[in-house]
């Protein structure tokens, strides 16, 4: 508890037991280090050596659901890719082809890279993805590819980001 000061209020006594808030809570991580090796029960991906990977499941495994099928289950995605503007329009076959290659080839290394879905506008597009870094990956993939605008919205609460490509 506090000790009182001469005003009677509390002043605060620092802890040292090692408990800290947690600043960022994310429900798609696991709690604790999962059993090795662990295989999705939806996508097939399996964890292994401390991460999850695309390889035949042994036939002992454990099962579960991995974050990335957490979250689409759920429809909760971690990156928004926000895709506008008259190139984008006049490009938007050719501009969603790149995208969608992005994913695979991201996807191919990381299983938990993926797109959720696509929203088509009519004057933009929105791409849901189960993790911050492709929606990043992506956009800036379409900058190198096609110049434009790219700007970055994070929210460290949420651990979500936005991504808004504008060309």
């Amino acid at each position: 508890m506090g000790q009182a000061t001469a005003s009677g209020g509390f002043r605060q006594i620092k802890r040292h037991d090692g408990i800290f808030k947690e600043r960022v809570h994310d429900a798609y991580k696991a709690k604790g280090k999962l059993p090795e090796p662990t295989v999705c029960m939806q996508c097939g991906a399996v964890f292994r050596i401390g991460r999850w990977q695309w390889s035949a499941a042994p036939a002992n495994a454990h099962q579960d659901i991995c974050p990335a099928c957490h979250r689409s289950r759920d429809h909760y995605p971690a990156g928004f890719l926000s895709l506008k503007g008259e190139y984008f329009q006049a490009h938007r076959a050719e501009i969603m082809r790149l995208v969608h290659n992005h994913e695979l080839y991201e996807r191919a290394e990381h299983p938990l890279k993926r797109i959720m879905e696509v929203e088509e506008k009519e004057d933009a597009t929105l791409v849901t993805t189960t993790d911050i870094h492709l929606a990043r990956s992506i956009g800036e993939a379409l900058r190198h590819a096609y110049r434009g605008e790219l700007e970055y919205h994070y929210s460290p609460e949420a651990d979500q980001l936005r991504v808004l490509w504008t060309h």
